[in-house]
């Protein structure tokens, strides 16, 4: 797949310990966007922070660090990204989880497989 030029970052932010049928949500995210032929996704693991409802997630407080916040991003072209949407949707729906999703601008400069 050749992908350079205009593109876009989906940036879903949702909690650890966010599940979906005993397996995290992230995990499924990362596996539909592969499933669906995405360029590329990156799950990243907060050290804390704090979403809709304000309540901090720390690393720091051993009560609250089950939940660590958890970032998946997806980079691809705008209609592929729109295309996927209705799966993130999906899959926060049946999760029943909160959560934010963003889609921003992207210009890809190298989108290549290693040696």
């Amino acid at each position: 797949m050749k992908l350079t030029g205009e593109a876009q970052l989906l940036r879903i932010f949702l909690g650890e310990s966010d599940l979906i049928h005993h397996r995290p949500v992230w995990e499924a995210l990362l596996t539909e966007a592969r499933n669906h032929h995405l360029a590329g996704c990156t799950v990243w693991k907060g050290h804390a922070g704090f979403g809709a409802n304000s309540r901090i997630h720390t690393s720091k407080l051993v009560e609250f660090s089950s939940d660590l916040p958890v970032i998946v991003e997806i980079v691809d072209t705008e209609e592929k990204i729109t295309a996927f949407l209705p799966v993130v949707d999906d899959l926060f729906d049946s999760a029943g989880i909160g959560g934010l999703v963003t889609v921003e601008k992207a210009s890809v400069r190298i989108y290549r497989p290693g040696n």
